[in-house]
């Protein structure tokens, strides 16, 4: 049995798709349709059912997913070896980072390009996005998260402590008034999260400023929130490492502090490698460079 046909096997099991399959690996999808076809007729059993929508695994298909995973994380556990403990080893290979659009758009977008100047083999892919990623069906490497997650084979580690606050467009303000109080709140547009979109109960910081926040303008973006208050749609909350220093927004009840969390996770076969330890290195310096910090707590 070929390990590079069982390691395309376990792409299309985790994406579903052969053709979304095809396009993170970067082969043709016939091709790939033809190597999962030559699989099975080396192992002489059906793996998958194809069908428009995408694939299912038959039982063989997932006896033959459990074991291809255990060979994954022993293949990657024998990488790590290779390049734990030297400080010259070469990073190399690919590493996919998923993280929410604020700290992936504003922040990480203008700066992973150092790290790929310090490490010409390191090829970066950045997925800054309103959603939680799968590290099981690998659909990320190293998954920013704003809670820790607490179940899977996961290595957590927290990233960074950083708040949140009510900011406006001053243009707006001039209009509308600057309220003192949560109360004067009610008299003014606000803008918030999509509600059934929410991928995280930490999104949910309305709450903490007021009951019912009942947003007229409902945003699914965290950037997309900020260009709307700069563009005088009225007062959102927005984070302080953005906001704070935008000439374009002005903050409101400044007395008003929502405090979260930024946490990096993988997956424990992984954790070792090194083009993972250094990326993820490289994100707490970043971080760190912008005066954002983890706690002890």
């Amino acid at each position: 049995m070929n390990w590079d046909d069982v390691r395309l096997f376990l792409a299309v099991a985790r994406s579903g798709q052969i053709l979304a399959a095809s396009r993170r690996l970067g082969i043709n999808h016939a091709t790939l349709g033809r190597r999962i076809t030559a699989l099975e007729a080396d192992l002489q059993v059906q793996l998958l059912v194809r069908r428009t929508s995408g694939c299912e695994l038959t039982p063989h298909g997932q006896a033959l997913y459990a074991a291809a995973e255990r060979m994954e994380a022993q293949t990657l556990a024998m990488q790590a070896i290779g390049g734990a403990g030297a400080d010259n080893a070469v990073i190399a290979g690919t590493v996919r980072i998923g993280a929410p659009d604020g700290l992936g758009v504003a922040v990480l977008a203008p700066r992973l390009c150092e790290l790929t100047e310090r490490h010409p083999q390191l090829k970066l892919q950045l997925v800054p996005v309103p959603r939680s990623f799968s590290l099981s069906q690998r659909e990320a490497d190293i998954a920013i998260t704003i809670e820790r997650p607490q179940q899977g084979r996961l290595i957590s580690a927290k990233l960074a402590d950083y708040t949140l606050g009510l900011y406006a467009a001053p243009t707006y303000l001039d209009r509308k008034g600057r309220p003192s109080t949560v109360e004067e709140l009610r008299r003014h547009a606000r803008i918030g999260y999509v509600e059934d979109l929410i991928f995280s109960p930490s999104l949910h910081f309305t709450a903490e400023v007021m009951r019912d926040w009942d947003a007229g303008f409902e945003i699914s973006s965290a950037i997309g929130q900020v260009q709307a208050v700069r563009a005088g749609a009225g007062i959102a909350i927005l984070h302080d490492y953005i906001a704070g220093t935008d000439p374009l927004l002005e903050r409101v009840l400044p007395d008003i502090t929502i405090r979260r969390s930024y946490w990096t996770t993988c997956h424990e076969s992984m954790r070792d490698l090194p083009r993972i330890r250094c990326v993820v290195a490289f994100l707490k310096e970043t971080i760190g460079r912008l005066g954002l910090a983890a706690s002890n707590s």
